[in-house]
């Protein structure tokens, strides 16, 4: 998809129904930008390596260099950050009982700027601040879906502690069901991402206790990344709106799924 966009070719054929999804959210977000962006996504051997892969690695400096992917880096804006939102989710986050790994340089690749890109389009500089939250799916064993969905709460309170008042969103990403490689590499299944999305909204506690094994036999070896929506919907609260959803197969061997949820505020008793 980065690929596309870089070499405008987003009204392609084959591409117009994959971007044709985001024009919503693209508008949205014009009216509804945020101060500082959340951006929870995982390292594709950039930043790290399989001698060095953090379970949750947090970005607390001032700017993000677009790494270099061995065929050179996106031709997109260096991503500024959030340094002392950053500090203070660290602090707030370590207290909390998560152990983070602090990164205070840190290049990042696609699986960052790929949803950047998708949300804003191609721009001369990034509108919001953003804050990596990179999770290890690569490696095994990855987090389970119960310690991202409790670190999207822990991050809530984090945030809501923070003395300034900002518009701060999360955002979860991470391809839905494929598999690059091996027997089953091709695999889609949308009967199992449909169900995912349903559950992301309304059921995000009981889908928190899937087990790594049901993600990798219904979504594929790479369906694993889907954990990180939940630190997202975690963040969300109890009850989201759901504002937008968009579901389409394929896009480069993945299926793509989109949701955009705000909290849902009880005016219960005002």
């Amino acid at each position: 998809m980065g690929y596309a966009m870089d070499t405008h070719r987003t009204s392609d054929a084959y591409w117009q129904p994959v971007f044709s999804g985001y024009q919503w959210s693209r508008e949205w977000m014009r009216e509804n930008t945020p101060d500082v962006v959340v951006l929870v996504y995982n390292d594709h051997a950039s930043a790290f390596s399989l001698e060095m892969i953090p379970t949750f690695a947090l970005g607390c400096a001032d700017s993000y260099d677009i790494a270099d992917e061995g065929f050179g880096p996106r031709p997109v804006p260096q991503v500024p950050g959030h340094a002392d939102l950053a500090c203070h989710l660290a602090q707030s986050l370590i207290l909390d009982e998560f152990d983070l790994t602090i990164m205070n340089r840190l290049e990042v690749d696609h699986g960052l700027t790929v949803p950047l890109s998708l949300m804003f389009g191609e721009v001369s500089a990034w509108p919001t601040k953003i804050i990596p939250l990179a999770v290890n799916v690569v490696q095994y064993p990855p987090p389970t879906g119960r310690r991202c969905f409790n670190l999207g709460k822990a991050l809530r309170r984090a945030i809501e502690s923070y003395d300034e008042d900002l518009n701060v969103h999360v955002w979860g990403t991470g391809g839905m069901s494929h598999q690059l490689q091996g027997p089953r590499a091709g695999l889609i299944n949308s009967q199992f991402d449909n169900d995912f999305l349903d559950r992301v909204v309304a059921k995000p506690d009981e889908l928190a206790d899937m087990p790594h094994l049901e993600y990798l036999v219904e979504a594929g070896s790479e369906g694993i990344e889907l954990v990180m929506w939940l630190i997202m919907r975690g963040a969300m609260g109890d009850d989201v709106n759901e504002l937008h959803r968009f579901y389409h197969v394929p896009a480069s061997n993945t299926a793509v799924g989109h949701l955009v949820v705000e909290p849902l505020i009880s005016t219960q008793g005002e």
